[in-house]
């Protein structure tokens, strides 16, 4: 757990109304901006799953405030789910919510996250840029979708 003044961060389960009903709130407002074919989201279910860790920033009332989420895969992990509601941003939630994401993957051996948002979401692309990550082009599965934006970052364990 991380604790930053006024909110703590943990790997928890995504199974909590609140949790999802951030996924919901995430869901809710990338549907219009991409169609269908160009949305790559993990559902609840997946991010249950034994390679995927998922944090929850939390306030100092326990409320959500913010979740990510790094799928680790062969040789790399995938950054997914990266979310503060409009009214929480701006405090710093998701830059520690990455970093959080980024030790407990390199802890885990993973050295290299990749990441795909859209075109539509330029404050994401200034928070990864921010982050350390960079621009590259599609990786895995991913089609070369011209509303798609991949960046990656290499990663170090922090002692």
């Amino acid at each position: 757990m991380v604790e930053n003044i006024g909110m703590h961060i943990a790997l928890e389960s995504v199974d909590q109304r609140d949790v999802i009903q951030l996924i919901d709130d995430l869901d809710a407002y990338q549907a219009p901006l991409y169609p269908a074919a160009s949305n790559h989201l993990l559902d609840i279910e997946s991010l249950k799953a034994a390679n995927v860790l998922f944090a929850v920033a939390r306030d100092e009332e326990g409320i959500a405030i913010g979740c990510g989420a790094v799928v680790l895969l062969d040789g790399y992990g995938e950054l997914k789910r990266m979310f503060v509601p409009p009214a929480q941003r701006g405090r710093g939630i998701a830059k520690a919510i990455i970093a959080y994401l980024e030790t407990h993957a390199a802890q885990r051996e993973c050295h290299l996250l990749r990441l795909e948002t859209g075109i539509y979401q330029p404050e994401a692309h200034g928070l990864y840029a921010r982050a350390g990550y960079a621009t590259r082009g599609p990786y895995g599965d991913y089609p070369d979708d011209p509303l798609s934006v991949f960046m990656e970052k290499k990663i170090v364990e922090v002692a």
